[in-house]
């Protein structure tokens, strides 16, 4: 399987986030990248298609704010790493507002995921790799493998959160479906759910989103991923949220997962985008599921057997030791 990172994804590496009422280490580092690269031998360089794709799921706006914000921050006289603190909660309106302190809450819905001045270079690489992914698929290869680092799901249109900046997944689909593929769907198999994924493709009908995750009564990102989100207008029908409990194992979500690929054959896909994150692992710090290293392989073999061109993009998991194994346990099930 062709697998594809740019070590300018290592570049951004924010110092310290907001988690659960204090301040602790940024939990999305650099380091996530390098154990997945040491465990699976490596990657080829993605090339650079461009920002096209990119302006094709994201709003123009957003994406110059995203290059700006740091430098912006920092301009401001304000040290460390750009963080929102004020949010409008009531609604979003398109108000022309200038101020660093204004925009970060415009674009961002957490405290959790800070800016620097190399969160735009190692996000542009990050959906660049997705981006080379797709087109091998595309070209005919049954399945290739994006190291997305910074991750995406969590991001939407014109926001970011959730250590997300891109949507590197969204940006896959769409770009299948710009290269001719009628339908498309996303597998979402990350401990949270993809709030920014489901959002993108809301009310679309061309584009299937099925996620499993933690409930979001118990768990972030908690006002999105409930059952009863099934999509609106065109999209309606094309959203599946499989919300699960606390200590589910492999029993469990091998079962939602099979619902999963079942609705996804029904609605027609013609290729398949997996959001893959191992904080599903039984020893992530920041969740809590029960899978297993050794769950992984039957997961994608499960996921294989649909028998669907796949691209794998990667999101969460943060049990850095046992991330690595836990990854290329996926890719061997394919």
């Amino acid at each position: 399987m062709r697998k594809f990172f740019d070590p300018r994804q290592l570049l951004h590496a924010p110092a310290r986030e907001l988690h659960n009422g204090g301040f602790t280490d940024y939990a999305e580092t650099p380091s996530r990248a390098e154990a997945i690269l040491a465990a699976i031998g490596g990657a080829e360089p993605p090339g650079d298609r461009g920002e096209a794709p990119i302006l094709a799921v994201h709003d123009m706006d957003y994406v110059a704010f995203l290059k700006s914000a740091a430098a912006r921050w920092a301009e401001a006289g304000r040290p460390g790493d750009a963080v929102g603190y004020v949010w409008p909660v009531v609604g979003r309106r398109p108000l022309r507002l200038d101020r660093i302190d204004a925009l970060l809450g415009q674009y961002s819905f957490d405290a959790s995921t800070p800016l620097t001045p190399h969160t735009w270079h190692s996000a542009y690489w990050s959906a660049q790799s997705a981006l080379a992914a797709t087109q091998v698929v595309l070209d005919g290869e049954p399945a290739a493998f994006a190291l997305c680092r910074p991750p995406g799901h969590h991001a939407g249109a014109d926001y970011y959160g959730g250590y997300c900046h891109l949507n590197v997944a969204a940006i896959a689909a769409q770009a299948a479906r710009n290269a001719g593929k009628r339908r498309v769907a996303i597998l979402d198999i990350d401990y949270h759910h993809g709030n920014g994924t489901q959002d993108i493709f809301w009310s679309r009908g061309d584009v299937f989103y099925a996620s499993l995750h933690a409930d979001p009564a118990t768990d972030y990102p908690f006002y999105w991923g409930h059952e009863d989100e099934v999509g609106e207008g065109e999209g309606h029908g094309a959203t599946l949220n499989l919300p699960l409990p606390q200590g589910t194992t492999l029993d469990a979500f091998r079962r939602a997962q099979a619902r999963a690929l079942q609705a996804i054959a029904d609605f027609g896909a013609e290729l398949l985008v997996v959001s893959f994150g191992a904080d599903t692992y039984i020893g992530d710090p920041i969740s809590a599921f029960r899978i297993e290293t050794s769950d992984y392989a039957v997961l994608a073999a499960d996921i294989a057997a649909a028998g669907l061109p796949t691209v794998i993009v990667m999101e969460g998991g943060y049990a850095v030791d046992a991330l690595g194994e836990n990854v290329a346990s996926l890719l061997s099930g394919f």
